[in-house]
């Protein structure tokens, strides 16, 4: 599957992993959860025996228009019959537990997943009780364990900020470059500097402004001496150089120059 096909997928629901929220205590935790997935474009929530029952309309109060995720969230009566179709799962826990298992950050976890993916298997992730996480007998059904690299003197994290995590990682692999929210007018935003629709100043443009600057410059007595003068104007030239001026920038700037130089005109007449 080329990365195109997998952002299509993914947007589908066909390929990101399920998140199993085991005995979730509240329903604004699991609320706030399904928001995380949705940010993250993660589709496919499960819960194993909410402990205030289901549907809740707290839950969707605080999904805060995720309800499409709560909507179609699934119950299960056991962790067992929660995973029975996966064919891979990992356990997210503060601690390895004693336990002989790959250890794995959120964003390893998802690289693994998304490979296992590709092959045709399904993932899931784990999460468990708000205030215990999971217990070791669900832990001992998982293939891995997945802890972040939090501060170790303050490791508790709450049940969306861990759902985030592994949609965060997730929505980063399979979006590739594109960040926040693609639109009609502007597309996908990037890493980088935008410089929207104008285009970078030429060379020639450039080259046209530095001698305007230079002789207004030379008019106002700015080389102090004439040894000095061509380090100066080297240093002016890739201070400028260094800030990747656009066209509609070298003519802002050209016209300050005239602005300038024309109020000192006036002054001396």
């Amino acid at each position: 599957m080329s990365q195109t096909d997998r952002i299509e997928a993914q947007s589908a629901g066909q390929t990101a992993p399920v998140i199993v929220l085991v005995e979730p205590q509240l329903g604004e935790n699991i609320g706030q959860a399904a928001r995380a997935m949705a940010n993250f474009a993660l589709t496919e929530l499960r819960l194993v025996a909410p402990r205030d029952g289901w549907p809740s309309e707290k839950a969707l109060a605080a999904a805060s228009g995720a309800g499409e995720v709560i909507a179609k969230a699934e119950v299960f009566p056991t962790l067992e019959a929660a995973i029975s179709d996966l064919h891979y799962v990992a356990a997210t826990t503060a601690r390895i537990r004693e336990m002989v298992k790959p250890v794995l950050s959120p964003e390893s976890a998802v690289k693994l997943m998304a490979a296992k993916a590709d092959g045709g298997e399904r993932c899931g992730v784990l999460f468990g009780r708000e205030r215990s996480g999971l217990e070791n007998d669900e832990i001992a059904l998982a293939d891995s364990l997945v802890i972040a690299p939090v501060n170790p003197a303050f490791a508790s994290i709450n049940l969306a900020q861990a759902v985030l995590l592994i949609g965060y990682e997730w929505r980063k692999l399979v979006a590739g470059a594109s960040l926040g929210r693609a639109t009609a007018f502007d597309g996908p935003a990037r890493e980088g500097l935008h410089i929207n629709k104008s285009f970078p100043a030429s060379r020639g443009e450039l080259l046209a402004f530095f001698q305007h600057l230079e002789t207004e410059l030379e008019e106002g007595s700015f080389f102090k001496t004439d040894d000095k003068r061509a380090s100066v104007i080297r240093n002016i030239r890739n201070m400028f150089e260094r800030a990747a001026l656009t066209e509609q920038e070298v003519r802002t700037l050209r016209g300050m120059i005239v602005a300038l130089t024309g109020l000192r005109r006036v002054r001396h007449r």
